[in-house]
């Protein structure tokens, strides 16, 4: 589930404290030409308390970009793969809001990781759900000496954002003691000509990946997983 309503709604919050900043500020500079610099200080002060609440509420809407909402096990991503050339499969994840991805990845399986946010026992209670981004899909190999010589490969599925929750959290944990845990989240299946496969996350666990049709499952079973 996005976090746009959400995210429209610090922005403006952010957007009204920034304007209330302004307004507090131009009656400052009207109270100090009439030399009543009492009023002058008190608008003055005023503004700068609109102007840090403006400065917080636009840095906790971009730190949330990118993240959605997980409020109880729900698909997260559907993957398709296709055989391009030996030993590389053409695969394309689709996601719930609309968003298409595309790699070419080399090895016998591929897998999908995600990072998630679990909050405290504090703000789960104000409402806070755990909250999820897909990060990158990759290509691996079941034999671990392959896994280590083999040519690898790694799509990204989220831009990497100028101001983000994870990284504040892992360079600042005293500054987030809302924020429970963070981890990350992998699942994985073979690549095979023509699959199809449903992704889930669980809101108390992690991601399970599934066939999404019969097709699908018998391709599994015939490549021997």
């Amino acid at each position: 589930m996005t976090l746009q309503p959400f995210l429209i709604a610090l922005y403006g919050f952010a957007a009204l404290c920034a304007l209330l900043a302004l307004a507090h500020a131009a009656a400052a500079r009207r109270r100090w030409r009439t030399r009543r610099r009492f009023a002058a200080g008190h608008r003055g002060l005023w503004s700068l308390v609109f102007l840090l609440l403006a400065g917080i509420g636009a840095l906790a809407g971009t730190a949330l970009l990118g993240w959605h909402r997980l409020t109880a096990e729900e698909p997260v991503a559907e993957v398709s793969t296709r055989l391009a050339t030996p030993g590389r499969y053409s695969v394309v994840v689709s996601t719930p809001d609309g968003a298409r991805h595309e790699a070419e990845l080399a090895g016998d399986e591929w897998q999908l990781d995600a990072r998630v946010i679990k909050w405290d026992s504090r703000a789960v209670l104000l409402g806070a759900p755990p909250l999820y981004r897909l990060d990158r899909i990759s290509g691996r190999y079941r034999d671990v000496a392959r896994e280590t010589a083999a040519p690898r490969s790694v799509v990204a599925l989220s831009p990497a954002p100028a101001l983000d929750l994870w990284r504040l959290k892992r360079e600042f944990p005293d500054w987030l003691p809302w924020v429970d845990a963070d981890y990350g989240s992998a699942a994985y299946l073979p690549l095979v000509d023509g699959g199809r496969f449903v992704v889930t996350l669980a809101a108390g666990g992690g991601l399970v990946a599934r066939p999404a049709d019969a097709a699908s499952e018998a391709l599994l079973r015939r490549s021997g997983w």
